[in-house]
């Protein structure tokens, strides 16, 4: 069993670390800081809307990724659809589950929303099953919030 995490401590170091506005440099190291910073992952990374109902494989840290990623295609696809995030135990029982990784089990997807659009998705693996609790999915969505909070995207 994985102890608690401390997301309040983890959002600290966090903003400390994004001390650039330039998007790609925050998503680079919050793809890092993450796989670090929790236990149990094999991959987190993100995708970005950069084609019409298609996201691109942006900065991550793991094994190499599926690139493209329809949006009516997958977990990552789903979050970019409905723009909510998606939190599966176990992706094989997923029908449309992209495997890029074999070993992955379990998947949080957040979307990141900027000013009503979508700019794309965080997406992280474990090869765990169940490896995500509700209280993981609100403080990595309040993680998600800092990087938002830290770019300029424009």
């Amino acid at each position: 069993m994985q102890e608690p995490t401390d997301y309040a401590s983890l959002g600290r170091q966090l903003a400390a670390l994004l001390d650039t506005r330039d998007w790609l440099t925050n998503a680079a190291q919050t793809s890092a800081f993450l796989m670090q910073s929790l236990e149990g992952l094999n991959w987190v990374g993100f995708y970005l809307q950069r084609q019409p109902e298609t996201l691109i494989l942006g900065p991550f840290q793991g094994k190499p990724a599926c690139n493209p990623i329809p949006f009516s295609r997958g977990v990552c696809g789903a979050a970019a659809r409905s723009r909510e995030t998606q939190r599966v135990d176990d992706v094989h029982a997923v029908a449309d589950h992209i495997a890029c990784d074999a070993d992955s089990r379990s998947e949080l997807v957040v979307p990141i929303v900027v000013e009503g659009h979508l700019w794309g998705v965080l997406d992280i693996d474990s090869p765990q099953p169940t490896r995500f609790s509700a209280e993981d999915q609100a403080g990595i969505e309040r993680l998600c919030q800092t990087f938002v909070s830290a770019c300029d995207f424009g």
